[in-house]
Parts: C-alpha cells; structure tokens; sequence
C-alpha cells in the first residue's frame, strides 16, 4: 500500500481506527500491522528512550564543565527556541514529524548546546577579566563593568559562531537539494538541521548574552 500527501504514522493510526470500527473479528482470527510502519514504531520506542536519555547527558556534562546550575539551566531553557526554525523549515518544505525529523532535531540540539556552550565560557572569561581589572582599581565589579564584559565577550564569539554555523549548513545544503537512494530520508535529517542553525545563531549571539546580563549584573545600587 503507497500513501501520498500525508505521513505513515497518522494513516495507519486512522486505518487502524476505521478498521476496528468496521469489522468484527471472528475468534481466532488477528490483525497486525506490518511494513515501513513496524520499522517506524521500533525507532520511535528507541527515540522515546534516546532522547530523554541524550538531554540527561547534555545536562551532566554542562554541570561538569560550568559547575553551576544556573548557566545549565541558562542553556536548557533557552534550546527550544534553538529549534523553533527547524520546524518552520518543515512547515514550509511541507515535511511531516518522522523518525528522521526527530533524528535531525537531536542533531540540532547538541549542535545549539556547543555554540552556546562556547558563548558562556567566553562570557565568564570577560567578566573575570573585568572583576580583576576592578579589583586592581580597588572597586567592586559594577554594572557598567558587567556591561562592558559581556558585550566584549559576545563580540569575540561572532566570527567562529557564524563560521560554525556556515559551515554546517554549506555541509548539509548538498543533501538537501541531493537526490538518489535514500535522499528522501536524509532530506529529512538535514532539514531541521538547516532551518534550527539560524535561530540558534540567533539565540546564542542576542538572546544569551542578554540572560547572561540580566543574572550576572549586581542587584545593588554602583557607588556614586
């Protein structure tokens, strides 16, 4: 049986329905489901299972290397507006959610995950700076301090950002517009690829740096 214009979850799921609705089975008699779909249903128990399982990783390694759960929570919080383009790709390419829709989505987010890893650590590396250099004018660091921290931290991060994410998009561009054995299935990992890498730039070089902001600027009046 082919289907076309729609996704192979959601038919069988009404074949399914229509069926059960339809006919009576006599005892002894069963039905099962078979093909492209059995496949479809093991990699989506597999997924169910990976994915929680990979955002676990993602969070333990993050608290390995900051130490702090604000700046995971920073990261986390902030990774599903890193895949808001992925599925505006999939809106407009009319691809429907699928197993390697949802393969391409975990692909994104550990992609979006590094670059704003790499944002923070250059964040924190400005603001010691800046602490130390108003620790030897015998201040505390202020919020004009912070300020100027954060923004020289951000602009260090512009070009290997932009170059990260050229070069994974220029990357995934040929399978996109690829065709051959397989193309169909690749297309669809590489999708949410392309569309998520231009909102997670945006994220992490705006949206980032403006939390980073808001958590590390002192709660107390500067002096003066």
């Amino acid at each position: 049986m082919d289907i076309a214009d729609r996704d192979l979850g959601s038919y069988v799921a009404e074949a399914q329905r229509v069926v059960a609705e339809s006919i009576d089975l006599p005892a002894g008699y069963s039905l099962s489901w078979s093909g492209q779909y059995e496949y479809m249903v093991r990699a989506r128990e597999r997924l169910s299972v990976v994915g929680p399982v990979t955002l676990a990783v993602i969070v333990l390694l993050l608290f390995l290397n900051f130490g702090r759960f604000a700046e995971v929570a920073m990261i986390m919080g902030t990774l599903p507006l890193a895949l808001v383009g992925g599925f505006w790709l999939l809106f407009v390419l009319g691809y429907d959610l699928s197993v390697a829709v949802g393969v391409g989505f975990i692909a994104l987010a550990g992609v979006a995950v590094e670059i704003g890893v790499v944002m923070l650590v250059y964040l924190d590396q400005a603001i010691r700076r800046q602490s130390h250099a108003a620790a030897a004018e015998g201040r505390e660091l202020g919020r004009d301090d912070v300020h100027k921290a954060i923004i020289e931290g951000a602009l260090l991060r512009i070009r290997p950002i932009i170059m990260t994410v050229a070069a994974t998009i220029g990357g995934l561009l040929p399978i996109m517009f690829g065709g051959g054995t397989g193309s169909e299935v690749m297309r669809r990992i590489a999708a949410p690829m392309v569309g998520g890498m231009v909102s997670a730039t945006v994220l992490t070089l705006i949206v980032i740096p403006a939390l980073y902001l808001l958590w590390r600027v002192p709660r107390r009046p500067d002096p003066g």
